[in-house]
């Protein structure tokens, strides 16, 4: 038995590296490269632009940036639902989430203020005349706004810091003007968009070349109305875009950025960099760590990282002087704290310096594509699910109804039987079939909501189906082991191989809203984390059932290491807030594979092991360089400067402020109460409803060990409100099919021997 335990586990393990290996091949080359040039940065901001609206024929500058450049979809998500042109700006310069202030002088973000509307946008502010030193209107107003934002954004810190690196910026419109502008809200070089464009005259030149803004999009309370149709609007930012181009010295690097919204709806827009020295391919940036997906303050990371690589001996601080950079300035200073962003890298494609017009079309296809299927997920999510929990409602009232109405130990009981436990099996492989489904192009068809729901449709059949249809069929926790695997091999393949899968599904990440683009998000890691749980169940409970207490609890071990590493190692899932739940979790189920009972001394013993695991995983990331950590090392280096407490203190406000945001979410401990007192108290009234669950081997244990993970990781992660109730929507219809087919006789019952043997024989404790 041991040395077949051991050959499984080898064999799984190698099976799990060699798919691995294999998506990633299938992904293609992935060796990104900085973007460092010598000429200077001239950075378009063309609010509004997105890929969409690119076209050989009417966009050939931004075709031919296309053709030549590094490109990418952009997140331009600011502190509102929807970024306007003044958020675009003011996050461009603060390298961090900024906007102007809302409804009233509401200074709230997105994440905090419940049904909030979006608020209307006002105009530009107007800069009348060109001048060596220039105040921008309202930047006190918006300097107090970032100041009581939860977010540690500096407006004015782009200018800042190129200042004290020596360097000057020349800001061309009133857009880059904001963008341009020092904390104090001066701008030292600025000039009207006009014929004559100011293009050499310092390292860093932002124009704002004018926005886009949808005329049946843009909310009517906005101060500025469009006058013309979406495709003049794009038409003339393109011929001034030419303009720019045509006007910038011959080694200069263009970076055209479409940094906000045009209007109420939120999409992802065009970045493009291109120049000497830049090849054509992806834009990548380690915020991100998505090929072709970046964020908006990834392009204020980059003007700095460009501008610091070679200082220009003409280059001139803010002060108008014509001196050079300044004595002891760094020419690779680290970038500032508060950017939030890093520096954009490229992926070459195949094709060299530049694309041929096939290749281009390609590209093209490829971003519009992730555009497209990130428009197109968002309101299907609610919808769907929605949807989905009310057919699963009617299916078990049916089958409760139809189950009564019939003789037992009849055959038709164990149809009715069979035909809920196979609903519910399916219904529980639908949350992995929404990851999926994004291995098929979806958003391709005509109708994209009906080929998603399709989609997802036939993953879950096909995993519903191998449940039940071959040998494992036959053991109670069978199906649910095999559900439960199929979930865990493919969330966790998809974190270890770029998280592609989780980008724009109806229960991953979505690119619109940026809060997170790879790693163990938090739905991601409910649906992993009780998938783990409940394999560790299914193939430890026969084992421990068997007698065989030491391969049950090599078993849990196994499968607690794998998801642990899974989900905490910084190049995988990179979860700060998965660990600590999934160490008590699996260290109870553990205890009761052995046979031994949890005492204070040992859940001492599993707290210390879990926070032992925590610090040294951030520790090895915070090891890595600082633009390669993710939140685990920027939280040590926030413990290391004494802002920790900020941290935590944010988060933990973050998670109430969501708990409190709806009855639904206010609902989510209630249940979690509840759920609780079931599995504690199973003699209870309420408590019967578990019966048909009783000695099924590890099973009430596993419940306990769900909440566990459940409750810490609801209280241990901002937004935790989701944790339980995405859990549930696995483990319920698990336990629904477990239940129905140990009361049907439908499948091979084990004793549980906790039940049995060890309740007359309690093993002692070591």
């Amino acid at each position: 038995m041991t040395r077949r335990w051991i050959a499984v586990v080898l064999a799984a393990l190698v099976l799990m590296a060699a798919a691995a290996v294999g998506i990633r091949a299938a992904q293609g080359p992935h060796s990104p490269s900085t973007v460092q040039g010598r000429g200077p940065l001239i950075v378009i901001g063309a609010a509004g632009l997105d890929w969409q609206d690119v076209s050989p024929d009417g966009t050939p500058s931004l075709w031919s940036l296309l053709r030549r450049g590094t490109t990418a979809a952009m997140t331009v998500r600011s502190v509102q639902l929807n970024t306007c042109p003044i958020d675009g700006w003011l996050s461009l310069s603060a390298g961090q989430r900024a906007g102007d202030v809302g409804p009233g002088g509401s200074t709230e973000t997105a994440v905090t203020a419940s049904g909030q509307d979006k608020p209307a946008c006002r105009a530009l502010p107007h800069l009348p005349h060109a001048g060596p030193v220039t105040q921008v209107p309202r930047w006190d107003v918006w300097r107090h706004a970032a100041s009581a934002r939860p977010l540690d954004a500096v407006p004015g810190l782009l200018a800042q810091t190129l200042h004290r690196q020596g360097m000057c910026v020349q800001a061309i419109g009133p857009g880059a003007a904001i963008a341009a502008a020092d904390p104090s809200g001066r701008v030292a070089r600025y000039t009207p968009f006009g014929p004559d464009l100011p293009l050499s005259r310092c390292p860093v030149t932002i124009v704002d070349v004018g926005a886009v803004r949808d005329q049946g999009d843009v909310d009517p309370r906005d101060a500025v109305q469009p006058k013309t149709s979406h495709d003049d609007q794009v038409r003339r930012s393109n011929r001034r875009i030419a303009q720019v181009v045509a006007a910038a010295p011959e080694d200069a690097r263009i970076l055209v950025t479409g940094l906000a919204d045009a209007g109420r709806s939120e999409h992802l827009r065009l970045v493009a960099l291109a120049g000497p020295g830049i090849p054509a391919g992806e834009a990548w940036s380690s915020s991100t760590r998505q090929p072709g997906l970046v964020q908006a303050s990834d392009v204020t990371a980059t003007i700095l990282a460009e501008s610091s690589s070679e200082p220009r001996p003409d280059s001139a601080p803010d002060s108008g002087s014509k001196a050079g950079p300044k004595p002891g300035s760094q020419p690779d200073a680290p970038l500032p704290e508060a950017v939030s962003g890093a520096p954009l890298e490229a992926i070459p494609l195949a094709g060299g310096s530049r694309l041929t017009q096939a290749a281009t079309q390609d590209r093209l296809q490829t971003l519009r594509d992730m555009g497209a299927a990130a428009d197109e997920v968002r309101p299907l999510v609610g919808p769907f699910f929605v949807t989905w929990g009310l057919l699963q409602v009617v299916v078990y009232a049916i089958g409760a109804v139809l189950w009564r109405r019939t003789r037992r130990g009849s055959r038709r009981r164990q149809r009715i039987a069979d035909w809920v436990a196979g609903c519910a099996t399916a219904a529980a492989a639908v949350p992995v079939s929404t990851f999926l489904a994004n291995a098929l192009p979806w958003w391709r068809a005509g109708v994209p909501g009906l080929a998603m729901v399709g989609a997802v449709a036939l993953f879950a059949g096909v995993i519903g189906a191998v449940a039940l249809a071959g040998p494992w069929r036959r053991p109670l926790l069978g199906p649910a082991g095999v559900v439960s695997a199929a979930t865990v091999i493919a969330l966790a393949l998809d974190v270890m191989t770029g998280s592609r899968l989780q980008l724009s599904s109806l229960l991953g990440e979505q690119p619109v809203v940026g809060g997170r683009f790879y790693g163990m998000g938090n739905v991601t890691f409910a649906l992993f984390g009780t998938a783990a749980l409940v394999l560790a169940v299914a193939l430890a409970g026969p084992l421990r059932a068997s007698g065989e207490r030491r391969l049950a609890a090599a078993t849990v071990v196994a499968l607690g290491i794998a998801a642990v590493l899974v989900d905490g190692w910084p190049g995988w899932g990179a979860d700060f807030g998965g660990p600590p739940a999934l160490v008590p979790a699996f260290g109870f189920l553990l205890l009761a594979a052995l046979g031994v009972r949890l005492t204070w001394r040992r859940a001492a013993a599993i707290v210390g092991a879990t926070v032992g695991l925590l610090a040294l995983l951030a520790v090895l990331d915070w090891l890595r360089p600082a633009p390669s950590r993710t939140h685990l090392g920027a939280f040590v280096q926030s413990v290391i400067e004494g802002h920790a407490s900020e941290v935590v203190g944010r988060k933990l406000d973050q998670n109430v402020a969501i708990l409190l945001s709806s009855p639904l979410t206010m609902a989510v401990p209630v249940g979690l109460a509840a759920a609780i007192y079931l599995v504690a108290r199973p003699s209870s009234r309420p408590g019967r409803l578990l019966a048909p669950l009783e000695g099924v081997p590890l099973l009430r244990p596993g419940l306990v060990a769900l909440a566990i993970c459940w409750v810490i990781g609801f209280a241990a992660n901002d937004s935790g409100t989701v944790i339980p109730a995405i859990g549930a929507t696995l483990a319920i219809p698990l336990l629904i099919a477990v239940g129905v087919r140990r009361a049907a006789g439908t499948a091979t019952p084990v004793a549980d021997p906790l039940t049995t043997h060890d309740a007359a024989h309690p093993p002692a404790a070591p």
